[in-house]
Formats: structure tokens, sequence, C-alpha cells
């Protein structure tokens, strides 16, 4: 437990300067790293064509978005069905079958990074660098331009302007991902983690058989899985192996990293409202309350109580794992073995119960999809944690869209409290009406509705029942987790289910699709319609969003939205299982 507590306090410190960091990016504030930056950027939108003075309505961002993201979908499809060129192919592996490819491109283009594959043994080099990593970059920063966008929107400080995506992809990747991901990518080299492009190792074993052992640009990979949120691995077992992961530092380094962006978007967001209000104050366009305190100062007011009700959540689901974890299993105690160490099936015993309930509870929160235990082995509540939180998709997120995801939680809390006391709602000083309420609403439920959907439908077809592993409630389990994995983009998975076929090729990836893309629209839709309403004071009547009880309400408003949507299918899976594990 001491562990624990270590570990998410030296987070809570470390945050608080990437935040900052990231705020002078977002907000186009000055750094000491502008000189060198400011070259390089200059240079790309020279070769590029980009006009970065040039703003862009909403409409035009996410067109521009959509239309980038389809560009890349395209090229990288064509590398994956033609990687059996010797280019960076010392194992010799082959071209990519259809559905796979598919499955994979969307997977790493919006940022899911589902596996169907194992890496070592699926993919060239010439695609774990081209397709892979890159597609690691520009993903993960093209939803923290999204984000940003998102946010300029709901700081309104012009109408009709949420910045230019071009110059938001460059800037997060270059001032962001790129130095982090070097500094980062050292330091797992340092700890072990191969970075070359020699093929793999053909070993003599002590029983004196021959293994191969995975090499490559892997360091390169490790790194920016995590920093942008990204989950897939270089070899198919993830970071348990300790190819990928080979000491407790580096696991530390790999959860910090998918730690520290999603962190720091709150901040800037907290940040960024904070500079609208003091603008409004200068102006003296209406009232506002600028009093602060230390918690303020670092978070901004509203991003305080945003971090504040993720932070709950985070910590609700983390005990759970860690408790259920540390009970060990019935089953293998009535068999004769010791559960003292709790439920060691599946984990390494470098990290532990407690870094596995961390990093399991981290990687579905913070929608990164790494994982450094088997989570299909997990036991039944210990399992419903990351299960839940993907369900959720607001503890945090991944690259940004976590962040929006709980603004939209924090609207209808808002639209809410406003029907108990008959008040039109309000959010940072807006209106909150029709359309506003009627594209909150829509944003949702696609969300639920994409894992519900295509859950019933494998479990009704005989197709998709050919993949589940698993009798009884775990294979429900199995299929909810796959599901509910896709559409928040995170990409972990229950691994007992054989998913490499058509059915889940194809119905994974159309989950992935429209999971990222329609909340990312509509998400800008709402910024853009928010950013054109006029200011109003408050009075006495306006629930103020930047208060500990507002966290409370917004805890309390996620979890009985989940409870409505998803309980009857977590009772049928999860719970049902644990009730008979401990009948």
């Amino acid at each position: 437990m001491l562990q624990l507590i270590l570990t998410i306090i030296i987070y809570l410190i470390i945050v608080i300067p990437v935040g900052v960091y990231l705020y002078h990016v977002a907000a186009g504030k000055r750094t000491l790293a502008d000189p060198v930056f400011n070259r390089i950027d200059g240079a790309i939108y020279k070769i590029s064509g980009i006009n970065p003075n040039q703003g862009m309505n909403w409409k035009k961002y996410a067109l521009c978005l959509l239309g980038t993201n389809a560009i890349m979908i395209l090229i990288g499809y064509i590398i994956l069905r033609i990687q059996s060129i010797g280019l960076f192919n010392p194992n010799g592996i082959g071209a990519m079958e259809e559905t796979l490819s598919f499955n994979t491109i969307i997977s790493f283009m919006t940022n899911t990074n589902l596996q169907h594959y194992s890496g070592e043994s699926g993919l060239s080099y010439l695609s774990q660098m081209l397709v892979i990593t890159f597609m690691m970059f520009v993903s993960a920063s093209t939803g923290y331009a999204a984000c940003i966008a998102f946010i300029r929107g709901l700081a309104g400080k012009t109408k009709d302007n949420v910045g230019n995506f071009f110059v938001d992809l460059v800037r997060v990747t270059t001032r962001v991902l790129l130095p982090f991901s070097i500094v980062g990518g050292l330091l797992l080299v340092w700890q072990g983690v191969p970075q070359n492009l020699t093929g793999n190792l053909v070993v003599d074993t002590i029983e004196g058989t021959k293994q191969a052992i995975a090499m490559g640009p892997v360091a390169a990979l490790e790194i920016i899985k995590h920093l942008g949120t990204n989950g897939g691995g270089f070899i198919g077992a993830n970071s348990t192996t300790p190819i990928e992961n080979p000491t407790i530092i580096s696991d530390l380094i790999e959860l910090y990293s998918m730690m520290l962006l999603p962190g720091a978007c709150v901040i800037t967001f907290g940040k960024m409202v904070r500079d609208r209000k003091k603008a409004m104050a200068e102006s003296s366009e209406v009232k506002v309350d600028l009093r602060k305190s230390l918690t303020a100062r670092i978070y901004g007011r509203e991003g305080r109580s945003i971090f504040l009700a993720m932070g709950i959540i985070f910590l609700i689901g983390l005990s759970l794992c860690f408790w259920s974890e540390s009970q060990g299993n019935p089953a293998l105690a009535d068999a004769g073995l010791s559960q003292s160490m709790g439920s060691m099936e599946g984990k390494e015993v470098r990290f532990g119960i407690a870094q596995s309930a961390m990093f399991t509870t981290t990687t579905t929160s913070f929608t990164t999809g790494t994982v450094n235990n088997m989570h299909d082995t997990l036991t039944p509540l210990g399992g419903m944690v990351p299960l839940l939180h993907m369900m959720l998709n607001v503890v945090f997120g991944g690259k940004g869209v976590g962040l929006m995801n709980m603004i939209m939680y924090a609207i209808l809390a808002v639209f809410i409290c406003g029907l108990m006391i008959g008040r039109t709602p309000e959010y940072l000083g807006k209106k909150i009406e029709g359309r506003e309420m009627k594209l909150t609403a829509l944003c949702i439920i696609i969300h639920p509705f994409l894992i519900l959907a295509f859950s019933a439908l494998a479990v009704g077809t005989a197709a998709g029942q050919e993949g589940i592993t698993n009798p009884g409630f775990h294979g429900l389990s199995q299929v909810l987790y796959e599901y509910a994995s896709s559409a928040a983009n995170n990409g972990s998975g229950f691994e007992g289910l054989a998913d490499n076929t058509y059915f889940w090729n194809i119905t994974a990836g159309l989950a992935m699709f429209f999971g990222r893309y329609l909340s990312i629209v509509i998400q800008l839709a709402i910024a853009g319609s928010l950013m054109k309403k006029r200011f109003v004071n408050e009075s006495v009547g306006t629930l103020h969003t930047d208060t500990f009880s507002f966290a409370v309400i917004l805890v309390f408003v996620v979890y009985i939205f989940a409870a409505l949507t998803f309980f009857p299918a977590l009772a049928l899976g999860p719970i049902a299982e644990h009730l008979t594990l401990w009948a």
C-alpha cells in the first residue's frame, strides 16, 4: 500500500510542471525552448505550405483532422499489405492479411493500438517504424490538438476561431511528444530495452533447445506507446516481457509516461479558462470571481474540480483492484496453493500485486492499453475495474479526449442541477441550451451503444461465438472487454479471445473508428456552439463548477450513468463470476 501512495504522490508532483509547459504550448506562450522549436516549426510550415496565422472554425478544424487522418490510414494500409518486401525485414515477415490490415491501421490511427497479432512475428521493422511508431506520434498529437481546440472553444476568446489544426499538430509533436520521447527512450535503453535493427537472436537454452529472442527498435516504440497513451506492444506479450519492461525502474518510467500528458491537459484547461476570466475582469465585461488558493493557482479553479473528480474515480478503482487481487483466488487455495501473496497468476514477480494493480488501473483509466500483467487472469472484480473504467472513458483518459469526455458529463451535471431549481444551466459563464444538450446527450450515448450493440452481435452470431474461448460468465466478460477497449480507444484485451478472424477484425475496427471520430466531431461542434454565446453574469442561482461539491456531484453523475447503462452487462459478466467463484 505504501508504494502505491508514494507512486501517486510523485505523480502529483511531476504533473504540475508538465501541465504548465503544455499550457504554454497550447496557449502560444513563450518557453525557454522556443529559439530552437520556432526554427523547426517554421521549416515544417514552409515545406507544408501552412499559414500559422490562419485560424479555423470548428467545422474546418474537424474536416482537416479527418482528412489528414484518412490519408495516413490509406498510406499505412498499403505499407502493411506490402511489408514482405526486403526493406528492413531481416526476419522475413510476410504481408498482413486484408481484414487484419484494416483492423491494425484503424487501431493505430485512432490511438487504440488493439493488436490481433503478435508484433514480433506479424510486423517487419519497416511496418514497426513507418506505420506503428509513426502512427503513435500522429494519432496522439491529433487527439491533443483536438483537445486544445476544444478548450479554446470553451474559453471563448473569439467567436469563430478554435485555432489551426496543422499548427497544433506540429507544435504538439515537435515541442511535446518528440523531446519527451527522446529523453524517455534513452532512459529505457539505460534500463536494458533494446534499440537496434538486427534480426532476432537465436540462443541455446539450459534445456538444450533453441529460443528466439526478439530484437529491433523496441525502445523508440516503447516510450511513445506510453507517452502518447497508445499501448500497442512491439512484442505480443507487451510490457509484461523483460524485453519491453525489464526492471521496476522501467516500469515506473512507463507508468508515469502514460499518466503525465492526460493529467497535464486538465491543468492546461484550468489555466486557459483562468486566462479568459482575467481578460473579462480587466475589460469589465462581466463580474468575475478571481480569488485564488494554492490549488487554484496550480490547476486553475475549473481544472481543479475536474482533476479532483477524475482522481476520486481513479482511487476508487485502484483500491478495488488492489484489494481484489490481494485476496487471492479461492479455487487455487482449494487446490492447496498458498494465496498469501495474493493472486499472482499472470503477474510478474518483479512487479507484484501492488504495481500490477496500479499499472492495470492506470492503463485503462488513461486509455493506454499497455499491460505489465495479463488482464485475462485478473480476479473477477479486479478485471471489472479496467473494464468499468474503459466503459466510463472519463478517468483522465488519453490523448486529451478523456478531458473532453468529462466535460460532457460536467455539462450534463449542470443541466441536471439546473432542472432541480428550474433555472437555465450555465457552464463557464455560458448558457447551456437545447442544441448543446442534444449534442452532449448524443456524444455520451454513442460510447455505450457501440460497446453493447457490438457485444450483442458477437454473442448472438455464430461468427462471434467462435472467438469466445471461455464458456459462461468469463466468456461474456471477454466480449465486453474487447468492445469496451475498442470504443474507448484503449487497446488492451482479455487475451483468451480468439479475435484474429474476419468478424472480430471488422467489428472491432468499426467500433474503434466510430468511437474515435464521432465523439471528437460532436465535441468540437459543442465547443463551436458555446464560443458564439455571450457571457452572462453570475447570480445567486448560479451553480459554481469550481468547488469540491461540484466534483462530488460530477462523480455521482458519472457513476449513475454507468449503472444505468452497463450494470446489467456487468452483472452477467464479472459480478456473476465473482459470486460463483466465492460461493
